[in-house]
């Protein structure tokens, strides 16, 4: 038996709207409506169910609700059709009510099909225009109204999982607005996060390959549980895969941070530097020692001009401060630093021109002759134009050595140029001289000499020698040509000591930004590279930190720069994805930034509440299930999406999940799943013997010379 158009719809109907508010809209369920399955949408399909969908005939189209809450109202008079007999006296009976969602319009409208052929269809919209009225009907969609709303949106290209609630509709999404507006996938422990990650890494670049034929993708993944070492085998050929690790085995290449890609804010977090004291030694040595850096004008006159720019520049300190005249101490000490800045200036002449040997000398018989008039005990005062004709001589002989006044401007400390942490100790300790702050920096020191003593950070930035910036970005960053396939960079960092993880991390992470800063400005062609940076245990990494500290420790600094990638990030072509099972402890800043959440099983009260808050009004009742989710499930919502959606994420193969699988006790305990041991290859291991590294070094002896230099 057919229905007549206005038949059909009349039996897709399952209510009338009973209350509406601008974040609710309540729904009065007829007697008849389907309580469990619904046989009237042209397939058998539960109803009703949570997050499920309902329509509501607008003059737009049709207002789209989602389920918030179901439950059972007992009600005086029931609304029965084809009623004939006034006499019968009714009693309570209960009506359900539904609490719906407005999440968008469904308008008709044209579409084009697989045969370039326009067809009358559905298209679902973000945004409600106008709100309907209690007692419009409410009904339940076709098939094809469900897959328009599930499958809303442009430039579907990557298919992430199908939709429960849909009879399985393919849910895909838009990369752009995935990674371009920033990423949070938050849940529980077990509950698939990895997994997602990995998924959408590798689903990705499986859609650009068959979609173009070849992929240009960059994913930099920061894997502080060396998870995703093995989730990225058998893409196509056309993909490279490259992973980093603190011991390389197998296909891993050594880590390698070489410590003069850290910047002087980092210095100081690691170092601890006092504000008033040590850090400005810090930054003065971090500028001296990069302005040293090319090997090939190292020459005895070059370093003999840098020497010279150095006194020329505490000389102006001294002056500015008025130490040569202020008082006895300050004279007397003024004279003892000229002592040793001048001491031993013309004992090696060797490699110096007539010329710069000339200047030299004179400039130490002039010194000479300064300081025999003040010789005594308690010397006498310095004139001002003594100061000032000392000053001259000592700029006439650093112009004799190819020096300029442009040499005198503060060199950036931050430039990523090489130096040795040997070289970074004596312009620590020499500036600490000129700058009269040797007793202040002791402890500094000592946490230098640790970070470079330490053998099991050695490998990662001390062993630097041949590292060149450029080939540095190309191997984690990718390659720039154009025929060169996807790159994904796996950076193993869970043998990382945790005295500066947080600083690797923080320099990585950097120098990713501003390698792209730098690729947009320089580049006319393109505005951007695009970029995707996972954060895996974001929560360890972009903690939220006490703002009031003085002082920036190693977390602050690496919390800071991500905080600079979520506010900056997007303009420059960097995508950010977060990964976390404890969203509380993130930094509410780079949360609110995140313009599209992947949301799985969170039971904490503490992380419902703050996804809660980051959720709109209109949308917290769709979280209620967060706490029931199985794995593998989700909810999408956000940017990246028309509407929330509840997603069963693709599976993923066994042999290309992270390794975040929970321990098997039981097994092992009963012998099911054997565990050989060696424990002498892991102490061997431990103790780097057989690796390189000096084998007679003691488990007793690194204990002591970690009492010896405390971090």
């Amino acid at each position: 038996m057919s229905h007549t158009p206005l038949g059909y719809s009349d039996s897709l109907r399952i209510g009338t709207v009973d209350f509406v508010s601008a974040d609710e809209i309540k729904v009065m369920l007829d007697i008849d409506a389907p309580d469990s399955l619904s046989l009237n949408s042209g397939t058998p399909r539960p109803f009703p169910r949570i997050n499920g969908y309902v329509l509501i005939p607008s003059e737009n189209g049709y207002l789209v609700g989602q389920v918030v809450w179901v439950t059972i109202e007992r009600s005086q008079y029931p609304k029965r059709k084809g009623m004939q007999d006034f006499g019968l006296v009714d009693l309570p009976y209960p009506m359900r009510k539904l609490s719906l969602s407005a999440v968008g319009t469904l308008v008709s409208t044209e579409i084009e099909n697989a045969e370039k052929k326009k067809t009358q269809g559905f298209s679902f919209r973000r945004g409600v225009e106008t709100f309907p009225s209690v007692g419009d009907p409410v009904v339940i969609p076709t098939n094809e109204q469900l897959l328009s709303v599930i499958q809303s949106g442009k430039n579907r290209r990557v298919k992430i999982g199908t939709s429960p609630l849909a009879d399985g509709a393919e849910v895909k999404i838009d990369p752009d607005r995935l990674f371009g507006r920033h990423l949070a996938v938050l849940g529980n422990t077990g509950s698939g996060k990895s997994c997602s990650v990995a998924g959408l890494i590798r689903w990705s670049i499986e859609a650009a390959q068959s979609d173009a034929g070849k992929s240009k993708a960059r994913f930099i993944i920061l894997d502080p549980n060396g998870e995703y070492g093995n989730s990225f085998g058998g893409l196509k050929s056309r993909a490279s895969v490259k992973h980093f690790s603190v011991e390389p085995s197998g296909e891993s290449e050594q880590l390698k941070i070489p410590l003069w890609f850290w910047n002087s804010e980092e210095w100081c977090a690691f170092t601890q530097a006092a504000p008033k004291a040590q850090r400005p030694v810090l930054i003065q040595a971090l500028r001296a020692v990069r302005d040293g850096v090319i090997k090939d004008v190292r020459t005895p006159s070059a370093e003999m001009r840098r020497y010279l720019r150095t006194i020329l520049s505490a000389l102006r300190l001294n002056q500015s401060s008025g130490d040569p005249w202020r008082g006895n101490g300050p004279i007397r000490g003024f004279r003892d630093r000229l002592r040793v800045w001048f001491s031993g200036l013309s004992d090696d002449s060797a490699g110096f021109s007539q010329s710069e040997q000339e200047a030299i000398e004179r400039l130490c018989g002039e010194v000479s002759t300064l300081l025999e008039s003040h010789s005594a005990e308690w010397p006498p005062a310095f004139s001002r134009q003594e100061i000032a004709n000392l000053i001259v001589s000592v700029n006439d002989s650093h112009s004799a050595f190819g020096g300029s006044d442009t040499d005198l401007l503060p060199i950036d400390p931050n430039l990523p140029r090489p130096f040795s942490g040997e070289e970074l100790i004596r312009s620590v300790e020499a500036n600490a001289e000129v700058l009269n702050a040797t007793e202040h920096v002791e402890t500094m020191l000592m946490r230098i000499r640790t970070l470079l003593s330490d053998i099991r950070m050695k490998r990662i930035i001390g062993e630097s020698e041949g590292v060149f910036l450029h080939e540095w970005l190309s191997s984690y960053l990718g390659e720039t040509d154009e025929d060169e396939a996807a790159s994904v960079t796996i950076i193993d960092l869970s043998l990382v000591p945790a005295e500066v993880v947080h600083i690797l991390t923080s320099v990585i992470a950097r120098m990713t930004l501003e390698t792209l800063q730098r690729y947009r400005r320089g580049n006319t062609k393109h505005n951007s590279l695009p970029t995707v940076l996972i954060m895996e245990e974001a929560h360890s990494f972009i903690k939220r930190y006490n703002e009031d500290r003085e002082n920036g420790n190693a977390g602050t600094v690496c919390c800071q720069i991500f905080e600079k990638i979520a506010r900056e990030g997007r303009k420059f072509g960097l995508g950010l994805v977060l990964s976390s099972q404890r969203p509380s402890e993130l930094s509410p800043t780079v949360l609110s930034q995140c313009n599209t959440f992947l949301l799985h099983r969170i039971s904490n009260d503490k992380d419902q509440e703050l996804v809660h808050k980051l959720i709109p009004d209109n949308l917290r009742g769709l979280l209620r299930d967060l706490p029931s989710l199985p794995s593998q499930n989700a909810l999408l919502l956000g940017w990246a999406t028309e509407l929330p959606v509840l997603v069963r994420m693709n599976d993923l193969p066994r042999e290309h999940q992270p390794q975040s699988d929970d321990p098997d006790f039981w097994n092992v305990w009963t012998g099911a799943a054997d565990r050989e041991v060696d424990w002498k290859e892991i102490a061997d291991n431990w103790q780097n013997k057989g690796n390189g590294v000096d084998s007679s070094i003691s488990v007793v002896d690194q204990e002591t010379s970690a009492d010896d230099f405390p971090f």
